[in-house]
């Protein structure tokens, strides 16, 4: 995919992200889920993701007071599919991953998100790069929206590498669109 299209992609997202912000909606509270699943599509230099999470209900939460919101950290737990494109090799790579994210709450709708956590991927070669190792730390941080009381969209960049345990570490760079369904 050229830098173009990746680029083109990338601001529909935000821009789709934008207008959902300006559309009025029911009353929304802060989410207090008893967990929920996730579906995300993202987009990279070569390849492209598609993970389904099981995130838990809220583990840990700290109200600020005032209007400084509300801190959330839950546990996402999911399986991703990496596919590459352009004629890259291997095409193909499954990932697991389990992932600690905090969830600032800025007010009854929205929210900014970061986490890291352990990945396993089913090969340490894909989409041209050798990742040298399986294991691989996720770096995530986003921002996002809450629909309804029981759904939410954000849109994320993360950062896939190995924290230079063995080289080379180029790393995998992934932008994404996130829908959560909150039980």
């Amino acid at each position: 995919m050229n830098r173009g299209h990746k680029n083109k992609i990338v601001a529909s997202a935000l821009t789709a992200l934008a207008m959902t912000c300006v559309i009025p909606m029911a009353h929304a509270q802060q989410s207090r889920s008893n967990g929920g699943v996730s579906v995300q599509m993202g987009v990279g230099e070569k390849y492209n993701r598609t993970t389904v999470n099981y995130e838990t209900a809220p583990l840990w939460n700290y109200d600020f007071g005032g209007n400084w919101g509300r801190l959330d950290l839950t546990g996402e737990l999911g399986v991703s599919y990496w596919w590459a494109h352009q004629g890259a090799h291997p095409s193909s790579a499954w990932q697991l991953n389990a992932i600690p994210m905090f969830r600032w709450w800025l007010g009854d709708r929205f929210f900014v998100e970061a986490g890291v956590g352990p990945t396993v991927f089913n090969k340490t070669r894909f989409a041209d790069k050798t990742i040298s190792t399986a294991f691989q730390f996720g770096d995530h941080i986003g921002l996002g929206f809450q629909l309804t009381e029981s759904s939410r969209i954000s849109l994320r960049y993360s950062h896939f590498s190995n924290a230079s345990i063995k080289t080379p570490n180029p790393g995998l760079d992934v932008t994404q669109l996130t829908y959560t369904y909150l039980f």
